[in-house]
């Protein structure tokens, strides 16, 4: 009876499969490069439990156990990696996760199409500047000495901020140019998800004397909550993973005191210094809290009656 029911419902997989064929075809790309960049690479992962040393391979290299993990918590500079990686994180996604929600409903109030089209245009054109040019951007603007901002204060009669070179400084200049370049990019998924809102619903709270506001309070944002429960997750599951090329541009030797990051410490010891298992073990550390710290998010949002990932 057992085998039987089994049998059917794999007869059913396969035709399931075989009516699909040419979307699954589409598939087929993505999941060889998933495979091969992301799922491959899972076998260097030993190397953060072994001394070693490229002439010998990965098999060869003589096996450690946790030392490089231990050399790690015992080092004196274990406790500014991790909080300057976890304060960033947390103010970046503080500041950065509500933005576009707020735009996307500011977007959505606008009534003229093209209007709201060049605004929608304009506010993702960051998104699609390198991080290179971005930093550059931010020399030319807040360079103590010769940025626009302070020759502007200068003239003014006022001192200037060393804005690129204050250690206290560098967290908001990398927050806040963050959410610049990206808060319109994010912002189309929200309003991808106002436009499914049934528009009946806004008639019918304007019938009752609803206002603007009550209606974006009581319809646009429970409309947009399961996508920014599952966005909010995906966001902490990345929360150590700071995008490295940014933070490692605008480093230099007088805010390394809070723009020393675990990235750019992977950096600095597996490719400047060849210390390979040391470096791993590091990045390793780093992806396990981040899987933590996901599995957490996504229990309280399933518990609290939300949208989970899984």
């Amino acid at each position: 009876m057992i085998r039987s029911i089994a049998t059917k419902k794999a007869g059913r997989v396969r035709k399931h499969l075989w009516a699909s064929r040419y979307l699954y075809l589409f598939l087929l790309p993505s999941i060889i490069y998933i495979l091969f960049f992301n799922y491959a690479p899972l076998y260097g992962i030993q190397i953060a439990f072994k001394y070693f040393q490229p002439i010998k391979g990965i098999i060869g290299s003589r096996w450690i156990g946790f030392d490089n993990f231990t050399r790690l918590f015992k080092s004196y500079y274990f406790g500014r990696l991790l909080r300057n990686t976890v304060s960033l994180s947390l103010y970046n996604l503080i500041a950065g996760f509500p933005f576009p929600i707020f735009l996307a409903l500011l977007f959505n109030e606008i009534k003229n199409e093209k209007l709201k089209k060049a605004v929608q245009t304009v506010s993702y054109l960051p998104h699609f500047i390198s991080i290179i040019v971005l930093v550059g951007i931010l020399n030319l603007l807040l360079s103590q000495s010769t940025g626009l901002l302070n020759t502007f204060r200068v003239k003014m009669g006022m001192q200037t901020i060393p804005f690129m070179v204050s250690a206290s400084l560098f967290p908001s200049v990398y927050v806040w140019s963050g959410i610049w370049q990206h808060a319109g990019w994010n912002a189309i998924i929200y309003i991808a998800a106002l436009t499914s809102i049934d528009p009946q619903l806004h008639e019918a709270a304007q019938i009752d004397g609803a206002s603007r506001l009550q209606r974006i309070w009581h319809i646009n944002l429970p409309g947009i909550r399961s996508t920014a429960v599952i966005l909010f997750i995906m966001n902490v599951g990345h929360v150590m993973n700071l995008g490295f090329e940014k933070v490692y541009l605008m480093q230099n030797d007088m805010n390394i005191e809070t723009s020393q990051v675990i990235a750019t410490f992977v950096y600095e010891s597996g490719l400047i210094k060849a210390d390979y298992g040391f470096s791993t073990a590091i990045g390793l550390f780093n992806n396990v809290i981040n899987v933590i710290l996901l599995v957490i998010v996504n229990s309280i949002a399933k518990k609290l009656g939300e949208t989970s990932l899984f």
